[in-house]
């Protein structure tokens, strides 16, 4: 029999900070994060870098072999584990993880190295392999059960999430710790955004770079960060005594089997309509998505006209924005980030605005929230949606405690 799944633990390592509240509270007052970006001889470029203090985490020794990626992910594993009120994890639980370069610090480092002496530091294949992250919040968690990672570009870690969610409601397991690690702001991963043409200009206010749905929009800002949850039986939770901050409701994943790069309507139609069905939810159920828009010129139409045409006449009542708008795109760990934005808004009940959008675009037609503190008390439900390089689709539901 399928089991109800709580969210129960919350944590994150991301360009606002670590406090998921505190985040939360910065993005609904419209914070941006993005600041510029000119380290060695790369073009300059607007991102949003995390704050992050690893000598908390790890002591000099530990570090040999673990890429900033890992180092991040771990640490929000533990605030996640923290937040639950769970001190450890028995036997019946999963980590599932999301990232999509890996390592970028030591693949750019061993290149480095290799082309100024010849010889390539000996860690670094455990630190750039992409289930490190995975593997290292495992060993620090004392996690025996299934360890996934999942790479599906800007999908990773909402496909983590929904398999975790998946596990947990099939009795599986019992208990999930799942999210999402990304750390590329490195010269070489910046030189290649560059060179695809989807990074945002860099304005005057590099805090306004990115504008999803806006007529003026320029491209995407990339972030970093890491964001985890932890996820368990509905009636588990509550015989603990825990605290609930949204039930996963369902999720649905899609591949548009189309073009590596170029978004398509009606694979994010499926997603949309497979999550709605996984839910038991109507788009009259739903009163919030948080959006995958990125700001590119084609992804945010594209989007928008997946959504307009599976709400149809309930476009109107949704209410979207895309925080991408002042974290960044974090890419692999994007779906996770959201995802916990998309739970504090349902467990808050207000909405974080989609900010730097003066006129929006008319291709663009959904009902934008752009101005801070949007209050919902009544929102019952909500979407978030993550599409990904390569075609994949993910959409997650995720309704407020009862």
């Amino acid at each position: 029999m399928k089991r109800r799944v709580a969210i129960t633990g919350l944590g994150l390592i991301s360009p606002h900070g670590d406090s998921p509240l505190g985040v939360f509270d910065a993005l609904l007052a419209g914070r941006s994060a993005v600041s510029v970006w000119d380290e060695d001889g790369a073009p300059a470029a607007a991102v949003a870098r995390a704050p992050f203090d690893v000598t908390r985490w790890f002591t000099r020794l530990q570090l040999a072999g673990v890429d900033r990626v890992s180092q991040i992910a771990v640490a929000a594993a533990q605030m996640a584990r923290d937040d639950a009120g769970i001190d450890t994890f028995d036997a019946s639980t999963g980590v599932y993880v999301g990232t999509g370069m890996g390592g970028a610090t030591a693949v750019e480092e061993s290149f480095r190295s290799h082309h100024e002496s010849g010889r390539v530091p000996p860690l670094s294949v455990p630190a750039f392999m992409p289930n490190a992250p995975a593997a290292h919040v495992a060993m620090r968690e004392k996690v025996h059960g299934p360890v996934y990672t999942y790479s599906i570009a800007c999908a990773s870690s909402a496909v983590a999430l929904a398999e975790a969610a998946k596990a947990v409601a099939y009795g599986e397991i019992d208990c999930a710790l799942a999210g999402g690690s990304e750390a590329l702001l490195v010269p070489g991963a910046i030189r290649a955004w560059h060179a695809l043409q989807t990074l945002a200009r860099l304005d005057d206010e590099p805090g306004r770079a990115c504008r999803p749905f806006s007529v003026d929009r320029t491209g995407l800002v990339l972030g970093e960060g890491a964001a985890f949850v932890v996820l368990e039986p509905y009636d588990d939770a509550l015989a603990r005594g825990a605290r609930i901050y949204a039930e996963f409701a369902g999720s649905g994943v899609s591949c548009d089997a189309t073009h590596l790069t170029k978004p398509d309507t009606d694979g994010q139609i499926s997603a949309l309509k497979a999550a709605l069905r996984n839910s038991g939810l109507t788009p009259g159920d739903i009163g919030y998505c948080n959006a995958h828009g990125t700001a590119t010129r084609i992804g945010d139409v594209v989007e928008c006209t997946a959504l307009e045409r599976v709400w149809g006449e309930a476009i109107g009542k949704l209410a979207v924005s895309s925080t991408k708008s002042m974290h960044g795109h974090l890419l692999g760990a994007a779906g996770a980030l959201e995802a916990i934005v998309t739970i504090l808004a349902v467990y808050r009940g207000a909405i974080p605005p989609n900010m730097h959008c003066d006129r929006q675009d008319a291709d663009c037609n959904v009902a934008l929230v752009r101005e801070p503190g949007h209050a919902a008390p009544a929102l019952h439900a909500a979407i978030s949606n993550s599409f990904a390089f390569g075609g994949t689709n993910a959409t997650l539901v995720f309704k407020r405690a009862t």
